[in-house]
């Protein structure tokens, strides 16, 4: 594991676009199935990472709560599963219904996405927001909470809710973003991007 933060992906870019397999359902799904939201979240995650291990049951009462506010909610999983067999997609079914996620789990094979996002670790968080035909704007990239592995706080999804809050109401984000810090991406050998720094 190297202990990686996220990257910067500027504040007021693009979502960029994805299609790509649910591999519980067997369905793809893609940026476009959002498009009627008000904002939308969008995890980069894996099964493996004990920095994600630690929050999925937080995770799952937020995004349940705030998807009862009108947030539309997609994880993705990048990890190469060769090195990482525990990520492989029928893992990754095997969490959505331990955990009951109600919000698509994607298998980003490729690792484009991934790039796409300037992911660099698990977890990583990005809040767009939506208004009208315009595009998903970036709000919020930053850190689920202060909880870590190596620390005795309780994840409770602090920082996440409220930039959600800011967001669902038509709010700027207008607290300081802290990174993420978790497991950085298993990038398969020789697909690492540029900003990698492994």
């Amino acid at each position: 594991m190297v202990l990686t933060e996220s990257m910067e992906l500027e504040v007021g870019s693009r979502a960029p676009p994805f299609e790509l397999v649910e591999p519980l359902t067997g369905q793809t799904v893609s940026l476009q199935d959002f498009e009627g939201a008000p904002a939308l979240l969008v995890m980069f995650i894996c099964n493996h990472c004990p920095f994600v291990k630690m929050l999925k049951e937080e995770i799952k009462r937020v995004t349940d709560e705030y998807m009862g506010q009108g947030l539309s909610v997609v994880a993705i999983s990048s990890n190469c599963v060769e090195t990482k067999p525990l990520d492989s997609p029928e893992e990754m079914k095997k969490d959505c219904v331990e955990y009951g996620y109600n919000f698509p789990y994607l298998y980003d094979e490729t690792q484009e996405v991934a790039k796409a996002y300037k992911a660099a670790c698990t977890p990583e968080f990005f809040v767009f927001s939506k208004s009208g035909r315009r595009p998903f704007q970036l709000e919020y990239h930053g850190q689920f909470d202060d909880a870590r592995p190596s620390n005795d706080i309780k994840p409770t999804g602090a920082d996440l809710r409220k930039a959600l809050d800011h967001v669902l109401s038509g709010r700027k984000v207008d607290f300081m973003q802290k990174p993420s810090i978790g497991c950085n991406i298993k990038w398969k050998p020789g697909n690492e991007p540029e900003y990698f720094q492994g």
